[in-house]
């Protein structure tokens, strides 16, 4: 669809340096876009690219306006306001409401009529698909589930019994939402399974990504409160709470029972271990191992950057002697006469 500069800048509350009669159709990067695209500039080190783009129009902050060598909308987020031009110029495939000839629906299911099962998905008995829901190609959604409105199921979905998403929540394919909790008691020698008979609850405007599992609960429900995105290949365990607002990027383990807290930023290959609460605010780069709870805002790193090998192995050998080291200190302090600090063997808490 052709969209005009000035309905961009009305709709979307930007001022537009430009001809506002002109038509845009899509979007693109600085580099490759056209005279009917539309890129955006977010980061101070694209500037070089500006200077060169053939875009019809740039979407940017008023810092970096008058470096604009096309039209401009001018912007407080280019980044977030791109997002949503995005999805003006770029709409998802069309799904027409109905029930595939392949699909089956329990009898006893409740799906409503704006709401689209597609090809060979199940929907088991007494689950509820609400309006306007997208239920995609060998979808499994099983019995007692909910899904309130505009909930996007996109394709090999598993919804297990009892799951409750929120309106406007976007699951993509593989993801596993509700199979048991890693629960197992230990009974002369042999690991007897745990029932796990809690559930998952999914907020509202939630995003899960490709392959990612979230065990339910063991007694009580795991959560995952709204607005939270969760990138691919991720895994939630049984019990564990995700505060509003919070992302998590891909391949991030968290154990069961840890509470994350609202508007946290976790990077990727971050493992989190159980029974654990993270504050509010809390950044987590990545490839961080998280052992002990975080009270509050700030940014938590732990690990090593990769370096040369033989520089690798000196480093192990030395963190292997650390033990060692540390008591021939404390015997030298004690023929000084020292006293040692009591809380000298505890971890850092700051």
């Amino acid at each position: 669809m052709a969209v005009s500069l000035g309905e961009l800048a009305v709709r979307f509350g930007c001022e537009l340096r430009g001809n506002p009669d002109t038509l845009v159709e899509r979007v693109g990067t600085l580099a490759n876009a056209d005279s009917q695209s539309v890129a955006f500039l977010s980061e101070s080190r694209n500037r070089r690219e500006l200077s060169a783009t053939r875009a019809a129009v740039v979407l940017l902050d008023r810092s970096a306006a008058d470096s604009c060598p096309t039209a401009a909308l001018i912007c407080d987020n280019p980044r977030a306001t791109f997002a949503r031009i995005t999805e003006l110029l770029h709409p998802g495939p069309a799904h027409p409401p109905g029930v595939h000839a392949s699909a089956f629906v329990s009898p006893t299911a409740r799906i409503d009529s704006t709401a689209h099962i597609g090809p060979l998905a199940m929907v088991g008995d007494r689950a509820v698909v609400g309006p306007r829901v997208y239920v995609g190609p060998r979808c499994i959604v099983e019995e007692d589930v909910t899904l309130d409105e505009d909930v996007r199921l996109i394709a090999s979905v598993t919804l297990c019994h009892g799951v409750t998403i929120g309106a406007r929540t976007v699951i993509q394919p593989g993801a596993v939402i509700g199979g048991d909790g890693f629960g197992f008691a230990l009974e002369q020698g042999r690991w007897i399974k745990v029932p796990q008979v809690g559930s998952v609850r999914i907020g509202t405007d939630v995003e899960i990504g490709a392959n990612t599992t979230i065990d339910r609960g063991a007694i009580e429900d795991t959560v995952v409160e709204e607005g939270v995105k969760l990138d691919n290949q991720i895994q939630l365990g049984h019990n564990v709470r995700v505060g509003a607002h919070t992302v998590i990027a891909g391949c991030t383990g968290i154990s069961g029972s840890t509470v994350i807290g609202k508007h946290c930023i976790i990077g990727g290959a971050c493992g989190i271990a159980g029974h654990l609460t993270i504050g509010d605010q809390v950044v987590i780069t990545g490839f961080g191992m998280v052992s002990r709870s975080l009270a509050g805002p700030g940014v938590y790193s732990s690990g090593l950057p990769i370096t040369e090998s033989k520089v690798w192995r000196r480093q192990v050998a030395r963190v292997r002697n650390l033990e060692s080291l540390v008591q021939r200190v404390k015997k030298l302090e004690g023929v000084a006469g020292s006293e040692q600090d009591e809380d000298d063997d505890r971890p850092d808490n700051t």
